[in-house]
């Protein structure tokens, strides 16, 4: 459904998290649950948020704040992010120690910015929740130290429908966020994911990556190049500009991107996000590259009124004419791909048909000084 006005921004699970941690310290220390918390945010400035539940447990007080990604698309949106707050014993004043519990996922492979066999809590929000904490002691008076032990509801089932596995995050969700807001169709998130798979792979050694745009394509990126490791290949999905700064920065030999028809084209175009909502398909362009495929010129010109990109290469009148397209396309996408990743790697590009048989291989070699 299109809305009209701006898009609501939402929250991420570091603040919801804290927004807990705050409500079950308070309750711990004064019996009263709160119905709103105020928590700083890492990024700066505050959020007021609704609690959602708040009770006590014997000598734990337990809260509940429902994660809102207002109207980006997040897999964690609605999801009950939790803290358990228990008093830790002999543990100095202002103490707080923070840790996952049910739902949060453990760090299995180095390169993260949390060790191995620590909860996967970012180095942001775990200090954004300890620092919900220490407020709430000192709001209510509190002495001593205190556990913050994070839980979400249905954590390791949601965390199937994101990176995790491929991170070496086990069991859970990871608690993320740099800022503390979620902006729409930012997908800070996916983004983190990907630089951090890319630590990851760097961690283990490896000197080629493997991007694809989704699930479909890196199956056929993975029976293409057998050779990469699961840990080598990530799912950058449209951040076409933003994977393979990453990538490059890190130093990695060779990248290789695998892309359909359709993205292809926005490839060509430059987009530094090939998403609909970052840029249409320029038809006018992708006339002239049909024109420079040696298309008749009356099927350039219909290929310029096509409906979407996957109809206009559906026109061409040959296998043979399809290819040319093709390789004119690659060629402007392996420009692109250079810009964006400079001159240190290697570069190749995978371009698949629809029906998932490869159309081309295309190859560029580092630019040495």
């Amino acid at each position: 459904m299109k809305r009209d006005g701006p898009l609501r921004e939402g929250f991420t699970t570091g603040t919801a998290a804290s927004g807990a941690a705050k409500a079950a310290t308070l309750l711990l220390i004064t019996g009263r649950a709160p119905e709103t918390v105020d928590v700083g945010l890492p990024g700066g400035g505050r959020l007021t948020l609704p609690v959602a539940e708040a009770r006590l447990e014997g000598e734990t007080a337990v809260a509940t704040i429902i994660k809102d990604a207002g109207d980006d698309p997040d897999v964690t949106h609605g999801a009950a992010i939790g803290c358990r707050v228990s008093r830790l014993d002999g543990a100095a004043d202002g103490t707080v120690v923070v840790d996952g519990g049910e739902g949060v996922g453990r760090v299995t492979l180095p390169g993260l910015p949390v060790a191995v066999g620590l909860a996967a809590i970012n180095p942001a929000p775990r200090a954004q929740i300890a620092a919900a904490v220490a407020e709430a002691i000192q709001l209510a008076g509190g002495a001593g130290g205190f556990s913050a032990v994070v839980t979400v509801a249905n954590g390791e089932e949601l965390a199937r429908k994101t990176l995790n596995g491929r991170l070496g995050i086990v069991g859970g969700l990871s608690i993320l966020g740099v800022s503390g807001i979620v902006r729409p169709f930012s997908h800070d998130a996916w983004q983190t994911s990907i630089s951090e798979a890319l630590d990851v792979a760097r961690a283990l050694g490896h000197d080629t990556v493997g991007f694809s745009t989704g699930r479909r394509s890196e199956a056929l990126l993975r029976a293409a190049v057998p050779e990469l490791p699961e840990t080598a290949l990530m799912q950058a999905a449209d951040f076409f500009a933003f994977a393979l700064a990453e990538a490059a920065g890190r130093k990695f030999g060779r990248i290789v991107w695998a892309a359909f028809g359709g993205k292809l084209v926005k490839m060509a175009q430059g987009l530094a996000n090939t998403h609909a909502h970052r840029g249409d398909t320029d038809f006018s362009a992708l006339a002239g590259w049909c024109a420079a495929a040696g298309w008749p010129a009356e099927l350039a010109s219909q290929a310029g009124t096509a409906n979407t990109a996957r109809h206009a290469l559906k026109m061409a009148a040959s296998p043979e004419a399809r290819a040319a397209l093709v390789a004119v396309l690659a060629g402007e996408a392996l420009g692109h791909m250079r810009r964006f990743a400079g001159p240190g790697p290697g570069l190749t590009l995978l371009v698949f048909d629809f029906d998932g048989s490869l159309l081309g291989r295309f190859e560029e070699s580092p630019i040495r000084p």
